[in-house]
């Protein structure tokens, strides 16, 4: 119960997601796969679920397959718990993600170290959190120093790097994922 696995696939976000990539129209997708636009958008907005013999059609039409499709399938749940496994001690540092499957927005939690030299750059916006302890983050030339409680919104496209500050320190953060455009490419400095 819970387990986003167990429940069907929502294959219109994919659908969506690899047309858009392509940067065609659905006229264009309903030309080549003998399908409707209507048919299209309805399976793009998971109002409609495709056969088996209709998916291949837009497969095809998107130049991939049924089966990458469906890979890249939301699950129909729209709950999902991941629960904390306090059954043994882990290792510090460990980093531990806090949304299964693909989704539109992806969330970790970090806790111990971190390698302080390491460079993020990421795609799209981010929220970090200080859970517990306190992070020194180097963001656009600048050093922060964050507390239990505090956050730091980034943008996408801003260089950073960040390390624990105090042992049992936990970070969580919680950024839109990489396969979505959210906010358009911008210049990498």
């Amino acid at each position: 119960m819970g387990d986003h696995k167990e429940q069907p696939l929502r294959v219109g976000a994919a659908v969506r997601r690899r047309r858009r990539a392509l940067e065609l129209t659905l006229a264009v997708v309903a030309a080549r796969s003998g399908l409707s636009v209507p048919f299209l958008s309805q399976i793009e907005n998971d109002r409609a679920r495709p056969s088996t013999s209709s998916l291949e059609k837009v497969a095809d039409a998107l130049r991939t397959t049924a089966v990458e499709l469906l890979a890249a399938a939301d699950p129909a749940c729209s709950v999902d718990v991941v629960r904390a496994d306090g059954t043994e001690p882990q290792p510090r540092p460990r980093t531990r993600s806090l949304v299964r499957g693909h989704h539109q927005m992806h969330a970790s939690e970090f806790t111990g170290d971190h390698d302080a030299g390491r460079e993020f750059q990421y795609r799209n916006d981010q929220l970090m959190y200080v859970a517990d302890g306190a992070v020194e983050i180097e963001a656009e030339g600048r050093a922060y120093r964050l507390g239990r409680g505090d956050t730091l919104y980034l943008t996408g496209g801003v260089r950073h790097r960040w390390r624990a500050a105090e042992s049992d320190t936990r970070v969580v953060v919680v950024a839109v994922a990489e396969h979505i455009e959210a906010v358009r490419d911008r210049p990498r400095r």
